[in-house]
């Protein structure tokens, strides 16, 4: 079987609402390929507006937009900069929120690295800075690597729960 397993909790997996899924609320904030791309950049140490727009390939427009939606999910900080001479402007710095979907990013590189490079790789590897030694995403318990198979998807919510999200009784 190639599927999570559900425990008992969620057999009846109409117990729960998809509506409220934790994907699906991630890809409202992060769903589009700008979005994403933006996401890399600031990984790689593009904090500053014109630079956002060009290394991602958007227009102005599309790049004030993603930036002020990623800020206003708390994604991004706008911290003031002033180059002698120039007005104020605003540089974008990733929060600890925006920080902890490097893996998400990481683990889309490295599969499209894996499927969508025609057996090469990617055009730019992660390495650990201290070791040298490259990095990679995968789903772990503390002692082993977890595949598909091995994982058990449990209720995180309560009967009472799952119908006040459907807005109805429970069966």
């Amino acid at each position: 079987m190639n599927a999570a397993r559900f425990d008992g909790l969620l057999a009846d997996r109409d117990a729960w609402s998809p509506t409220h899924c934790s994907i699906a609320k991630a890809m409202d904030v992060v769903g589009t390929r700008s979005a994403m791309l933006v996401l890399r950049e600031a990984y790689y140490g593009t904090t500053r507006f014109d630079d956002f727009a060009r290394r991602v390939g958007i227009t102005e427009a599309v790049a004030a937009s993603r930036l002020r939606e990623l800020t206003t999910e708390g994604l991004f900080e706008r911290q003031p900069y002033k180059e002698p001479g120039q007005r104020t402007r605003y540089e974008y710095v990733l929060t600890e929120k925006g920080r902890d979907l490097l893996p998400a990013v990481l683990a889309l590189m490295q599969w499209g690295d894996k499927y969508l490079q025609g057996g090469r790789g990617g055009p730019i590897g992660m390495s650990d800075d201290a070791s040298g030694e490259p990095v990679r995403v995968e789903v772990r318990s503390p002692n082993r690597e977890v595949p598909l198979s091995d994982l058990r998807l449990t209720a995180n919510f309560t009967a009472e729960d799952a119908r006040r999200h459907r807005g109805g009784t429970a069966r």
